[in-house]
């Protein structure tokens, strides 16, 4: 048994353990082949987030998903590049709009030359996965497309926020479905067609990928919190600090305004306090850690992650199954 993968995945056949090895390392040479510029600078831009490392969870789930078809299909490979330089691209327009310091344990891309460098490589990132996927065929650049304009939409309805009358949680859940979830969801969906799997298999893996997107997510938004050391290199209590409503807060704000308890009150109204301050910043962790809006967030987790679960219940018995319903136990394990 080796562990491959995020979260110290085990894959218990010797064969499908060297079919995700050698996938996942083709991956990282296509990362680096796909970001190089013959401007040395934009090269070192945009390799700044590929040489900082990363889980590299959405080409693990193209390596998984493909061996439901031909593993070794030429356009595998080249799809698990397409999403991942389509994430890295959003984490150099993230870390812009939240003004963050650091990602995966490195200044971040707009610390260390700019806004508007930051932006303009996340750019350039874009146009060398739409180059990519040009060779991948018309129905591998719609499923990109219709997946990225999800993303956008997510990303807009988190800064609009929910609409007069709408359930903050659940306007959450949406914009996580949309942010995470749908290129969580393409990830498997490209694995799965590039190998020439059956349309039903497929679709199975879309939907298995779309929940596990929405769990890894709650599951960061939990660590955020809880954690000591975020796997992220983020700072824990960063989306706090920032201000960001992760689905903790949202269900704490949810808990006072239905039970009306002073001291839910009270923890609310010092989140909407400066937390800048390292003093309220650290009381307003302790108390969230402790509160038991924590926990329901934990228990939104495990719900996404069991529903990844069943969706996966059409396919066959096989290693490649065993190994995904393994990384909905892992992305739960990350939330205690």
């Amino acid at each position: 048994m080796t562990v491959v993968g995020p979260f110290g995945l085990s894959v218990r056949d010797q064969a499908l353990e060297a079919d995700v090895q050698a996938g996942l390392a083709a991956v990282e040479e296509g990362l680096l082949d796909a970001t190089k510029s013959e401007v040395p600078f934009i090269t070192e831009a945009a390799q700044h987030l590929v040489r900082a490392g990363g889980k590299r969870f959405r080409p693990l789930l193209v390596m998984l998903a493909a061996q439901f078809g031909d593993p070794y299909a030429p356009g595998v490979v080249p799809s698990a590049v397409v999403v991942e330089l389509t994430h890295l691209a959003t984490l150099y327009h993230d870390d812009v709009m939240d003004e963050a310091a650091v990602r995966r344990g490195v200044d971040s891309a707009n610390t260390r030359w700019g806004n508007s460098v930051a932006v303009l490589t996340g750019d350039f990132l874009f146009a060398r996965a739409s180059q990519i996927l040009a060779d991948l065929g018309p129905e591998a650049v719609r499923v990109q497309a219709l997946a990225f304009e999800r993303l956008v939409t997510g990303q807009i309805l988190e800064t609009a926020g929910p609409s007069d009358g709408r359930d903050p949680v659940e306007h959450y859940l949406d914009v996580l479905a949309g942010k995470t979830g749908s290129l969580v969801a393409v990830s498997c969906r490209f694995g799965a067609m590039m190998s020439g799997a059956g349309e039903r298999v497929v679709d199975v893996l879309t939907q298995y990928g779309e929940r596990l997107g929405v769990a890894f997510q709650l599951a960061d938004d939990v660590l955020d919190i809880a954690s000591d050391s975020h796997e992220s290199g983020k700072t824990p209590g960063t989306d706090l600090r920032e201000g960001i409503p992760t689905l903790p807060v949202l269900r704490l704000r949810e808990r006072a305004a239905r039970l009306g308890l002073a001291e839910d009150i009270a923890l609310c109204e010092l989140l909407d306090s400066d937390l800048s301050d390292d003093t309220r910043h650290a009381r307003a962790l302790a108390a969230l850690r402790a509160h038991p809006a924590l926990e329901q967030a934990r228990r939104d987790t495990v719900r996404y992650a069991e529903e990844a679960r069943a969706a996966l219940a059409p396919l066959p018995e096989c290693d490649a199954k065993a190994a995904l319903i393994e990384l909905c136990d892992a992305v739960v394990h990350r939330a205690g």
